[in-house]
């Protein structure tokens, strides 16, 4: 299959994306060069831990152009856990931490009273439209592990969401970015296929 480019900017278990990814029969090359980036056929962003932190790793490697020069000219794209709220233009977390804004809209702390981190297994909900989520029945369970949830401005985005004390978008599609707020390399069988959705999506688009 494709190669796809797992963007290396210090940031999450690069290692257990590109093993899932391999266990589906795609080719994949962790990277922090950013002419392997601007090069890639497709690109994935995973991550965990702070907001602020985190978006001063891809500003310090200069990998921001090239993954905005991705994206713009529409090759295939997942960002995952923290590398799908980066693409938002703001967080909540310590404060205001400005993201990539390539996605409008805010990153926001779940509610008093509710158990952060939202760690465990959940189900996501969908309507069918989006390509990463073919044959993965609505309702399916993923592993989530974060204490912050993305809300989009724009209404019209394809999305399948996950209900923990507010209802969110645990999964975004937008032309040929694809974002999980749950890991699907940690999802056992349906983040598998996820996975392989992607991997073939890539073959397609190429």
């Amino acid at each position: 299959m494709s190669l796809i480019a797992v963007v290396d900017y210090g940031r999450g278990n690069l290692g257990s994306v590109v093993k899932a990814l391999g266990r589906v029969g795609a080719e994949a090359v962790i990277t922090e060069d950013p002419g392997v980036v601007a090069r890639a056929r497709a690109l994935i962003i995973p991550g965990d831990g702070a907001f602020a932190d985190a978006m001063a790793s891809p500003g310090r490697l200069g990998l921001v152009p090239a993954i905005r020069a991705h994206l713009e000219a529409g090759r295939p794209f997942l960002g995952i856990c923290l590398g799908y709220q980066l693409l938002f233009t703001e967080s909540e977390e310590f404060g205001q931490a400005r993201g990539l804004d390539l996605i409008p809209g805010a990153v926001r702390r779940f509610p008093k009273g509710l158990k952060v981190p939202h760690m465990g297994w959940n189900q996501v909900e969908h309507a069918g439209d989006i390509p990463i989520l073919e044959g993965i029945p609505s309702g399916a369970y993923f592993y989530f592990v974060h204490s912050y949830y993305p809300e989009p401005r724009d209404a019209t985005l394809r999305t399948a969401t996950c209900t923990y004390g507010v209802r969110f978008p645990a999964v975004l599609a937008a032309g040929a970015l694809f974002a999980t707020q749950f890991h699907p390399e940690k999802s056992q069988g349906w983040g598998l296929r996820l996975l392989a959705n992607f991997a073939r999506y890539v073959e397609r688009a190429a």
